[in-house]
């Protein structure tokens, strides 16, 4: 027999919509503006018109004067240096972030927690002081300089040196991409293609490195930014050799304290242009993982 229904009393239940996000905004439209053009003017100030200023006065002089000051043989043994230097620690960086973030995030042994401080070292101690302690271990003065000079071995004070400290300081990005990612993505994965017969080799390169393609592009990315402006670190272990160890940021620096600015400028400019293009990838890449993570 059915129950009738009570008076007043709908049958349908009712249902709680929760509100539109539009809905708990609580802020005036005034001060959204105003913490939006807030936003905005510090970015003019700050950015847009120091780089805007940057290239202005590498072309102040006008095209040929820009050209002569790129073309100078000072400024392509930087520009080379820069490049060279940047390649290899990137390269570096790439093998042991993969190494470092599969070690931290695949296995669990004794120590694991020190090793993830150790990879944000590099953040946490300045440049200037990394640089002195590759001199204080490869320095003529140093723990191993006087082996390393008797044996037709120099560090400090050449390319070898402008290297070792790039990859220091550049070393945390590419790994500090990739952990986060590895591990949310876990082993199951690797552990069903192992199941299923393929090598652990193979296993990384079909399943591993497809999986955290774009992090590694984007801890790429910023690793090269780093590497190619890097100054502290540098200008420590380079020595300042005219034309063998100034990368472009040193030489900048050597251009304007001759009061050779637009000449300084115009190297600056050619930095500033590849930090552009850096962030211009940057900005496809986030949008790449942000449109993967959506999917996911």
């Amino acid at each position: 027999m059915p129950f009738p229904r009570e008076q007043g009393r709908s049958a349908r239940p009712t249902v709680h919509t929760p509100p539109r996000h539009e809905d708990i905004r609580t802020e005036p439209a005034i001060v959204k503006w105003t913490v939006i053009a807030l936003a905005a003017l510090f970015m003019g100030l700050f950015i847009v018109l120091p780089l805007a200023n940057v290239f202005a006065q590498a072309f102040s002089k006008g095209w040929d004067a820009y050209v002569a000051a790129l073309v100078d043989p000072d400024a392509l043994a930087a520009i080379r240096l820069t490049l060279f230097v940047a390649a290899v620690s990137v390269a570096t960086n790439t093998v042991m972030g993969l190494v470092m973030a599969w070690a931290i995030t695949k296995f669990n042994f004794a120590g694991k927690s020190l090793l993830i401080t150790l990879v944000d070292l590099p953040f946490s101690v300045s440049p200037v002081i990394s640089g002195l302690v590759f001199v204080l271990m490869f320095g003529a003065q140093g723990y191993f300089g006087p082996w390393l000079i008797d044996n037709g071995w120099k560090i400090i004070f050449a390319w070898p040196g402008i290297v070792l400290a790039t990859v220091f300081v550049t070393f945390p990005f590419v790994a500090r991409e990739l952990i986060p990612l590895m591990q949310e993505q876990g082993s199951s994965e690797e552990e069903a293609a192992v199941t299923l017969g393929a090598s652990g080799w193979r296993a990384f390169l079909k399943v591993t490195l497809p999986n955290v393609k774009w992090a590694l592009l984007y801890g790429v990315l910023l690793c090269n930014a780093r590497a190619m402006g890097e100054f502290g670190a540098v200008s420590v272990v380079s020595g300042h050799v005219r034309g063998e160890t100034n990368t472009m940021p040193l030489h900048i620096e050597i251009l304007y304290n001759e009061y050779q600015f637009q000449a300084s400028f115009a190297v600056a400019s050619l930095l500033a242009f590849l930090a552009v293009v850096t962030l211009f990838a940057k900005t496809v890449l986030e949008a790449r993982l942000g449109s993967r993570s959506g999917r996911h």
